[in-house]
C-alpha cells in the first residue's frame, strides 16, 4: 500500500540539542566558563558582553548530505526499513574578547588531539577538519571588538528506521499470450 511514512523509535540529534554538543566540546577544549560559550542564534538575543570579556558565539551553519542512502529491510516481526546515510556538519564558532585568537588557536589544535576528539564517537560523529582561523572584527558603537572565526567540519551518521511491513504471502493470477514469430535470415556474400 503507498502512503507517506514517518520514522519510528529514537531520532538523531538535532536543533538545539546538536548546538549543545559543540557548545560543550568547545568549553573543554578552551576552558572558557559555560555560559560564555553561547549558542549563535537565540531567540531572545541575549547582551553582548563587554569587549574586555572572553567568549564564544558557536552554531550549525550547514550540513551537507551524501548524494545516496542506504537502506536495508529487516523482515523480523513484521518488517522495518533501515535508512543510513552521512552527512557533515559544518559549525561556526567565533571568538571575542582580548584573548579571541588564544582560544581560537587552542580550540583547532585540541580538536586534533584524540582523547577531545573521542567524545564525538558517542553520537557517531567524528572530525574532518578545522579550517583557518579567520580575522573579523565588528564595529559596535564606534569601537572595534576582536572577533576571530575557526569553522570545524564534523562527519555524522544518521540513522532512521521506517515500519515497512513485510509481505508473507501473496496471491496472483498470472496470464500469458503465446507468439509465434518466424524469423528469415539473408545471408549476402560480398563479392
Amino acid at each position: 500500500m503507498a502512503g507517506y511514512l514517518q520514522p519510528v523509535g529514537s531520532a538523531p540529534i538535532e536543533d538545539s540539542a546538536l548546538d549543545s554538543i559543540f557548545q560543550q566540546m568547545i568549553v573543554g577544549i578552551t576552558g572558557l566558563p559555560g555560559n560564555m560559550v553561547r549558542p549563535r542564534w537565540q531567540p531572545t538575543v541575549p547582551k553582548q558582553p563587554e569587549p574586555s570579556t572572553n567568549w564564544c558565539a558557536i552554531g550549525v551553519t550547514g550540513i551537507e548530505h551524501d548524494a545516496n542512502s542506504y537502506e536495508h529491510h529487516d523482515p523480523t516481526g513484521s518488517g522495518t526499513d533501515t535508512l543510513i546515510r552521512h552527512e557533515i556538519i559544518t559549525v561556526l564558532a567565533s571568538f571575542y574578547g582580548p584573548n579571541a585568537l588564544s582560544n581560537a588557536a587552542q580550540a583547532r589544535d585540541g580538536m586534533y588531539v584524540q582523547q577531545n576528539n573521542a567524545t564525538l564517537d558517542q553520537y557517531e560523529m567524528g572530525m574532518v577538519e578545522v579550517g583557518s582561523i579567520v580575522t573579523a572584527p565588528e564595529l559596535v558603537n564606534q569601537q572595534w571588538i576582536r572577533r576571530f572565526d575557526l569553522s570545524l567540519r564534523i562527519r555524522r551518521r544518521v540513522v532512521r528506521t521506517y515500519q515497512i511491513l513485510t509481505v508473507l504471502s501473496a496471491q496472483a493470477t498470472l496470464k500469458a499470450e503465446t507468439e509465434t514469430t518466424t524469423l528469415t535470415e539473408q545471408i549476402i556474400v560480398n563479392q
